[in-house]
């Protein structure tokens, strides 16, 4: 049985007076992926490097079959502050707004288009484009400590595009609220809001997050793939459409040899010895 899952990251290798990635990625033996986020001096903001080293990881996992699914964790006290304000104001204009939003968005998108799931592991605050990117998850994991905002109005600046993701997680007075405010609520009351699935006491964080990542794994990976696609696809057509598109995502499903042999595991009252081939449809 494998051990709970931890953020420790795998020993990366160094040269003298080399520093430290911005962003790790470590493997387990079952293609449990944890990407952690790595600037824990600054709350892990999301500064262009840390955009690009997270879009550079994500597709590389995408074209990686052995991954199962992805864990995204923070190092250091927080999970994500947001952008790297800063590094915002130090260049002020437009089109080099318009580009790091669009950055922002398309690596934000990523989260969804991969085929595996994408787990928060919220060990400490997220505020802002990190409250963002933990609506974009597919699930989160949250220490009872930790707590979200979407506090850009704070600072003159409204949290747009995070609320397009806090919008399709939590309901739209919920989230209106959180929006023009910017105040920050508890781990309990965004798992009652809908932005996480899960809360834990700090010490037992990764044990909670290690009991769905077992679960989620022990499907077919071609299922959940095809079913993480189907899910963010139907939610944003009409509802004909949506039930057109599930219903041709599940006849292919059902061709592919690991739906064939769990119907037939469950006929014959027997464990289903799972082949990962994915149909041709």
């Amino acid at each position: 049985m494998e051990p709970a899952i931890s953020i420790e990251p795998a020993p990366v290798p160094k040269t003298f007076g080399a520093e430290e990635p911005i962003v790790l990625r470590s493997q387990d033996t079952r293609g449990v992926v944890t990407v952690t986020l790595n600037r824990p001096q600054s709350f892990n903001a999301l500064s262009e490097a840390m955009l690009s080293s997270l879009q550079g990881e994500f597709d590389t996992i995408a074209e990686d079959e052995s991954a199962r699914l992805v864990v995204l964790a923070g190092a250091g006290k927080a999970f994500c502050a947001g952008h790297d304000l800063k590094e915002m104001r130090a260049k002020p204009s437009l089109a080099y707004y318009q580009r790091l939003f669009a950055q922002c968005s398309e690596m934000m998108l990523a989260t969804q288009r991969l085929p595996v799931p994408v787990i928060a592991r919220v060990q400490g605050i997220a505020t802002a484009a990190g409250c963002q990117l933990v609506a974009m998850c597919d699930l989160a994991v949250a220490s009872r400590t930790a707590k979200f905002a979407v506090s850009g109005v704070n600072f003159g600046l409204f949290c747009s595009a995070p609320g397009v993701a806090l919008s399709r997680n939590v309901l739209r007075k919920a989230a209106f609220e959180m929006l023009v405010t910017g105040e920050f609520i508890s781990a309990d009351e965004a798992k009652a809001r809908g932005l996480i699935n899960r809360v834990a006491e700090p010490d037992q964080l990764d044990a909670e997050l290690e009991k769905l990542v077992a679960t989620i794994i022990s499907k077919p990976r071609v299922s959940v793939a095809m079913g993480k696609e189907l899910f963010y696809r139907q939610a944003e057509v009409g509802i004909a459409a949506a039930y057109e598109a599930a219903s041709q995502t599940m006849a292919c499903n059902m061709m592919d040899e690991a739906a064939l042999e769990g119907v037939q595991a469950f006929i014959e009252k027997r464990p289903p010895s799972w082949n990962e081939r994915r149909a041709e449809c």
